[in-house]
């Protein structure tokens, strides 16, 4: 499990995180999320979980530079965000794979619009694509690399869009409810995947979820949001052993912990109601 080891400066830093949509919700004090401090690891996985509307996909908009803070700090990398993250690769519910490209072609489209491998990619399109079959390859996709997104299974379109987050080697992955459209068993099947894929290169994960169950599965740490305006109001701490496997979502302590989690949520979902964190 991901530790902050001594003095060593977090990948992700933020500090007392305020933001209002505009300036007249700014001036009538009305914000989307409030006082957010969070620290995480060089490579920790870490799962965002709350009610609906309290705040998770405007945390992720901060977090990738697409939203700019209007109090406090964000450092990611050891770099204060101003702008749209390179460093970084999302993946949303919907995979949004483009009818027109193979699947091929849609894993290898980050690497034409990304510097530096948008100057270099005529001239590399050989090297990118055999990087972009490995991955597709770990991920169970081999062969299937000319076929176009309507020849597959919204499971097979996910894992693409995964590989296509990926391809630009990423130091941290942002997934906003990645499984949440997929049926039980498939969706099982892709959190041993994104397992297989974090143990291998140890990107920073930030997952945005409705499903304890995955949250307690993937994570290091999980973090609870509270109603809008959305804070942090529990910081949970996954003491599961790694690697996992689907046999301990079956065990005593997983179970507790799913059930502690929802019981925080549901908590605050109670007119008036606040968690301590």
């Amino acid at each position: 499990m991901a530790e902050l080891a001594g003095a060593a400066a977090p990948f992700i830093d933020f500090r007392d995180v305020w933001l209002a949509y505009n300036d007249e919700l700014l001036a009538q004090r009305q914000f989307a999320v409030e006082a957010i401090d969070l620290q995480v690891a060089q490579g920790e996985f870490i799962a965002i979980v709350g009610p609906s509307g309290c705040g998770k996909s405007t945390f992720m908009k901060l977090a990738t530079g697409l939203k700019r803070p209007s109090r406090g700090s964000i450092v990611i990398d050891g770099r204060e965000v101003d702008g749209p993250l390179k460093i970084s690769g999302m993946a949303f519910q919907a995979p949004s794979l483009l009818p027109w490209r193979t699947t091929l072609d849609n894993v290898l489209l980050p690497l034409e619009i990304v510097e530096p491998y948008r100057s270099q990619f005529r001239s590399k399109r050989a090297e990118y694509a055999e990087r972009a079959r490995a991955l597709l390859r770990q991920v169970g996709l081999g062969g299937y690399e000319s076929k176009y997104p309507w020849q597959l299974s919204g499971g097979m379109q996910q894992r693409a869009s995964i590989c296509r987050a990926l391809i630009h080697e990423p130091k941290m992955l942002l997934l906003d409810e990645p499984f949440g459209a997929l049926d039980a068993f498939t969706r099982e099947e892709l959190w041993c995947t994104l397992r297989y894929l974090w143990q291998a290169q140890r990107f920073n994960v930030i997952l945005v979820t409705h499903d304890l169950r995955e949250s307690v599965f993937l994570a290091d740490t999980v973090y609870v949001m509270s109603k809008s305006p959305g804070r942090f109001v529990v910081r949970r701490t996954i003491d599961l052993p790694r690697p996992r496997d689907l046999e301990i979502t079956y065990t005593k302590h997983f179970t507790e912990t799913v059930h502690e989690l929802r019981g925080h949520i549901g908590a605050m979902r109670q007119p008036g109601a606040e968690v301590a964190p």
